[in-house]
Order: C-alpha cells, then sequence, then structure tokens
C-alpha cells in the first residue's frame, strides 16, 4: 500500500509537470489552471497626525492609512466611537464635539479596517494639542503658582450685579416692597442702595448671602470670600482716582447728564439712588405715581418720565466703573507707574507677578470674562440656548462648584456674545477681545523678570488697542441695539403693543451704557470734537413720550444718533438696522 501512495504522488507529480511544460511548449493538451493564492488580513493602522487642536468642532485630525501586504486590496475604515466621524480615509471630529486640553490631554480612538475578507482593529491614542485660549498663566517667579490675580475686580463685579438683585427683588413691586418692613422710610433705602455703593462697613456686607445665585452653588458665598480686602464702588468710579484719569472727571469735564460739567459721575449715581428712594417714600405715603398715559406705576424703580433707574444705575456704574477702570488706568499708559508703564522687573515684592502683569490682569478683570471665555458659544454666554449648564457659567474644573473669580462671566463679556449672536453681517467681538487679553498676557508671562523692551511695549500696547476697542465696539452696538428697540416702543405708543416698562427700560440702557464712552481716550466716539456731546443731545435724559409732532421729532433724534455710532464704529448698514 505504501509503494502504491507513493507512485500515485509520483504520478501527480509527473503530469503536473508535463503540463507545466506543456503549457509553454505548444501541445495540444490543456493547461492546468494556476493556484489560487493566499490572502492576508491587514497588520496596522497609522494616522498622519496624532495631535488634535483644542476647542475646534468637527477639526480633521489626519489621514488613516494600512499595511497590508496584499497590494491590490481596497480598503474601508469605521469607528464605533460617536465622538469621531471618517470620511474615506480622513478621521475628523464629529461636528459636535470638540476636547479641551485643559480637561483632557489625551484621548484614545478605536479604529477598524476591513479588506474585504478579513478585519483589523486598533486603539490610536491622540494627544490634545494646547492653544492660547485660557487665561491662566504659571508664575515665572514662584515655579508651580500661577502669577493671575483680579479678585477685586470680581468683588466689584458682584457688588454691581448684587445691587442690581436687590433693586429687583426689593425695589421693584411697589405694592409688595415694604411688606416685611425693610423699608420705612427713604432713608432705608438710601442706606441699602449705599451699602453696595459706599461700602462703609465691608466687613458686615461681606458675611451677607450673595444675591448672585448660580447652579451648582458657588465657591464663594460672601464678598470676603471673594476678596478679603475691603472693596466698594464709589473708590473705583471715574473721577476719584487720585492719578490716572485723561479727564477731571469731579471738576467740569464729565459729559452726557444736563449741561456739560453740572455733575459728576458719584454725583449721577447719587441722583438716582434719590429718585428710587423718592418713589419708594411716596410709595409709603400711600400715594399712587402715574406715567404720562395716565397708568398706575406699580414699579418703584420705573419713574413717571419714562426712566427705569436699575437700569441706569446697573448699566452705567458698568461704563463709569468697570469699563473707566479698565481702560483709563489699568490699560492705560499716560502715568508713569500706572497701568501698561508699571514696573515689569521687581520680582522681590513676594508676590508671585510682577507690577504689569496684575495691573493687565485686572483690566483684564473689569472686562468680565471667565478663564475659558472661547469656550463658550455665543448662544451660551447670551444664555439662549446651547449646553444647559453652560449658561453663563460652568464648572470647569469639576470641583462642584462655581468659581466667580474664574468660572463666571459678567457684565459686558456677556453684552459682546449677544451682539454678536444679533449680528446680521457676522461679528466676533468676544474672541478679538479674548484673543487680543490671551496675548498681551502671554507677553508678560514670557518677559516676566525683565524691562519690556520699545518693541515689546509697542506689541503690548497694540493688543491692548485690539481688546479695548472690541470691548467699545461691543457696548456701541448694545446703544444701538436700544435705539432701536426704543424707536420701536415709540412707534407703538397709542397702541396695544405699547409698554411703557419696556420703552423706560430699553431707553434707559441706551443712555446707561451711551455715558461711558468718554471714560476712554481712545474712544472712537471722542474723535470728532463735539460727537459726543451731539450723542447726548439726541438722546436727551429722558425720552419724549407725548405729543405726535413731538415723539416724531425725538424718533428722528434717535436714528440721527444711531447714524453717529455707525459712522464713529464704522459698523456695517445690515447689522446697525437690525441689532
Amino acid at each position: 500500500m505504501l509503494t502504491m501512495k507513493r507512485s500515485r504522488i509520483a504520478l501527480a507529480v509527473a503530469i503536473a509537470t508535463l503540463g507545466l511544460t506543456a503549457c509553454g511548449g505548444g501541445s495540444s493538451s490543456s493547461p492546468a489552471p494556476a493556484p489560487t493564492p493566499s490572502k492576508s488580513a491587514p497588520t496596522d493602522i497609522s494616522l498622519s497626525s496624532i495631535s488634535i487642536t483644542e476647542n475646534v468642532k468637527g477639526g480633521v485630525v489626519g489621514e488613516l492609512t494600512v499595511t497590508d501586504s496584499d497590494s491590490g486590496d481596497r480598503h474601508m475604515f469605521t469607528t464605533s466611537d460617536e465622538r469621531f466621524v471618517i470620511d474615506g480615509t480622513t478621521l475628523k471630529l464629529a461636528d459636535n464635539t470638540a476636547f479641551n486640553f485643559e480637561n483632557t490631554q489625551t484621548v484614545d480612538v478605536d479604529i477598524t479596517v476591513f479588506d474585504g475578507t478579513f478585519t483589523f482593529n486598533k486603539t490610536l491614542s491622540l494627544t490634545i494639542e494646547d492653544t492660547l485660549d485660557f487665561y491662566e498663566f504659571e508664575s515665572k517667579i514662584n515655579p508651580g503658582a500661577s502669577s493671575v490675580s483680579y479678585s477685586g475686580q470680581t468683588a466689584r463685579h458682584l457688588l454691581i450685579n448684587d445691587l442690581n438683585a436687590l433693586i429687583g427683588a426689593q425695589l421693584g413691586d411697589s405694592s409688595t416692597f415694604d411688606s416685611n418692613g425693610t423699608f420705612t422710610s427713604k432713608q432705608d433705602v438710601l442706606d441699602a442702595l449705599n451699602s453696595y455703593f459706599d461700602v462703609t462697613d465691608y466687613e458686615a456686607l461681606s458675611e451677607r448671602a450673595l444675591l448672585t445665585t448660580t447652579t451648582p452653588a458657588a465657591d464663594q458665598t460672601t464678598l470676603s470670600a471673594v476678596s478679603s480686602s475691603s472693596k466698594n464702588l464709589v473708590g473705583k468710579i471715574a473721577g476719584n482716582d487720585a492719578t490716572g484719569q485723561h479727564k477731571d472727571w469731579n471738576n467740569g469735564d464729565f459729559m452726557g447728564w444736563g449741561a456739560t460739567g453740572s455733575t459728576t459721575p458719584e454725583k449721577l449715581v447719587r441722583e438716582y439712588f434719590d429718585m428710587l428712594a423718592t418713589n419708594a417714600e411716596t410709595q409709603l405715603a400711600g400715594t399712587t405715581r402715574q406715567d404720562p398715559f395716565g397708568n398706575d406705576i406699580t414699579t418703584l424703580y420705573l419713574t413717571d418720565d419714562g426712566r427705569d433707574l436699575k437700569q441706569l444705575i446697573q448699566k452705567f456704574l458698568l461704563m463709569s466703573v468697570a469699563f473707566s477702570q479698565g481702560a483709563d488706568d489699568y490699560l492705560d499708559d499716560d502715568t508713569a507707574g500706572k497701568g501698561l508703564l508699571s514696573d515689569h522687573e521687581d520680582t522681590t515684592t513676594g508676590k508671585a507677578y510682577t507690577a504689569l502683569e496684575h495691573q493687565f490682569d485686572e483690566g483684564f478683570g473689569y472686562f468680565g470674562a471667565a478663564r475659558n471665555y472661547l469656550d463658550y458659544s455665543d448662544e451660551e454666554l447670551a444664555q439662549k440656548g446651547g449646553r444647559d449648564n453652560w449658561q453663563g457659567y460652568y464648572d470647569t474644573n469639576g470641583d462642584g462648584k462655581i468659581d466667580f473669580t474664574s468660572e463666571y462671566n459678567f457684565g459686558q463679556s456677556i453684552n459682546a456674545a449677544k451682539r454678536d449672536l444679533g449680528a446680521t453681517v457676522a461679528t466676533d467681538y468676544t474672541a478679538e477681545a479674548m484673543n487680543a487679553f490671551l496675548q498681551g498676557r502671554k507677553l508678560l508671562n514670557d518677559t516676566a523678570g525683565t524691562a519690556l523692551t520699545v518693541a515689546q511695549l509697542t506689541e503690548l500696547q497694540d493688543y491692548r488697542d485690539t481688546a479695548l476697542l472690541a470691548w467699545e465696539k461691543s457696548i456701541a452696538a448694545t446703544v444701538v441695539h436700544y435705539i432701536n428697540d426704543s424707536i420701536a416702543d415709540l412707534n407703538a405708543i397709542g397702541t396695544d403693543e405699547f409698554s411703557y416698562s419696556n420703552l423706560a427700560k430699553h431707553w434707559s440702557e441706551m443712555k446707561g451704557f451711551a455715558l461711558g464712552f468718554q471714560f476712554n481716550r481712545r474712544s472712537p466716539m471722542m474723535k470728532v470734537d463735539g460727537d459726543f456731546e451731539k450723542l447726548h443731545t439726541f438722546m436727551k435724559d429722558a425720552p419724549v413720550l407725548t405729543g405726535d409732532a413731538e415723539v416724531t421729532a425725538y424718533i428722528k433724534d434717535l436714528q440721527d444718533a444711531r447714524a453717529l455710532i455707525q459712522a464713529a464704529y464704522g459698523f456695517n448698514e445690515e447689522n446697525v438696522a437690525n441689532w
């Protein structure tokens, strides 16, 4: 049997050999078929780039390639990771996905390749690439420590916020404001308002629960937890700094309310306080005020001539304290030893920052943006959409609390997003301001401990100019927005659509913001002599509400005010019409 098997094998080999020989020799016998080649599976997957640029939704990661000995195979790449998509051989982030370096430094993604017969899987490890998008800088003086500090500015934002919340909650509805006996006289109201403005007893005020609330709860529940040293608003209002301001607001230079020089920023705030306290006193006496149309006024902070004191107080403080301090003090360069001319060499003060780094931080602090401002969408900053837990603030470090000094957006940083959101022709005041602040601060961080060269100071001034212009443009666009609202309100007088409280609110936001342009020496509105005063002549100190011809003329004045702003800031015509 063994011999037979061996013979059969030999015969088969011979036949095969003959067949191969015949195939090449023209024999009439049919050639034997070629053997089917063996097929192998892919053995590796590679990616042209293993880094992801942070904060770019839908960004391209790189090109996928496969190692496969079967050169003729066609390959299909897939992934079940919903954070990624594959378009042909291009690995990308999903449209709604971006990674943030401050939260995630590496990410793994599983990739599968199919060659028509076999599959091969591989996990690719990707690195999140840090970009200049987070306002945090390590100290060059004390490595490992942060060199960023502006808690005093946060405390003043909270004073403005809490004063506004106090007025809304306790000095709003005229039928209930005195129901618990908190206010029994005009002086009681003045004392409550001034407790946030003058802050004569910081310790007592600091121990109050903050009226500004968050979900999750704030890390700081008292003002003293934000800034341990005494802070107030009156000491930082335009005119009350001892040095550094480019005009003497307390001695004839303040414009926009009454005749030029007839009042001062501090006196104007106290005038608003007195008007509100007088309204409260009238209510306590049992008298109901009426608007010019004969309707009862049931809100204490509404005047009987079309003004909303809650809005006037808040917006004017945002301009006369926050914007003034930012533009005319911490970011200015006209006074030796202040602002951008502060010392940048001395590292022996015991602080983790130079004086110049700290001054720049304080200017940024008055803009009011969270450290990760660029991570927010305009909808989230405006609290009009986006992620539910990003509505104006977010727990960035994941500690279950909101840090007011780093995770909360205040004041004009929110206005910038609202105007970007409402622009017909795209604007990006949020990114323009924040990127300039970041670039300026990085320059200071890189050079801490050495004096700036002339070129470096010029570069820093350019960043300042860009940040301030975007900041102010967002304010000017907001003024345009409220001019448009006020015009619509005035046109509705005599119809069912007219709302006295809406008109008062819109007009007061317009006026309160517009008063602040003068506090920036570089303001486009101040470049043409007389334009600022002309603007406020058009706006007046109260809206015109009665008389058909008079109201029509006032609407024309507001349109002329809007045209002045458009010309000064170079705003797009469609945006001006639609903001």
